[in-house]
């Protein structure tokens, strides 16, 4: 077991730091891009019967150029483009969908999972739903504020 240990700590040492390199990278992007164009937020969501109606009428249309908007089901025709890149950055692999991203200026990005949220809405509970929807708004509402760009 140790020489596998001793074997696979520098991989992974290295893997580690290349992708907080591109996660830094792709940052900087956002700041010297995105941030002048007013955009702050990647929405993801899916075709679910569980939350795209909802996504579709009380999240969506409220973004306007904001966020950009990815829709999970329609993955295999996703172009490779900076949101695309940023999503499977900072996204993860568990509960990303769906989820909004929020990149703050010189922060780490800010993540709303709502899936588990989801799980209680869909048996009629829809509080949490409701207050990740309202803090991600808050957060969104703040940065589009003049003063915060």
């Amino acid at each position: 077991m140790w020489p596998l240990l001793i074997v696979l700590l520098p991989v992974v040492v290295v893997a580690l730091l290349l992708w907080l390199i591109s996660a830094l990278l792709l940052l900087s992007v956002v700041w010297l891009t995105w941030y002048p164009r007013r955009r702050y937020a990647i929405v993801v969501y899916s075709n679910s019967p569980v939350w795209s109606e909802y996504f579709e009428s009380q999240v969506i249309p409220r973004l306007g150029e904001r966020a950009v908007v990815l829709n999970w089901s329609e993955r295999k025709r996703w172009t490779p483009s900076l949101s695309v890149m940023l999503f499977w950055v900072f996204a993860g692999s568990r509960q990303f969908n769906p989820m909004a991203i929020v990149f703050e200026p010189l922060a780490w990005p800010r993540r709303f999972r709502f899936y588990a949220a989801f799980r209680s809405f869909k048996h009629g509970h829809r509080e949490d739903v409701e207050k990740l929807r309202v803090d991600f708004f808050r957060l969104l509402d703040d940065l589009s504020r003049p003063s915060a760009a």
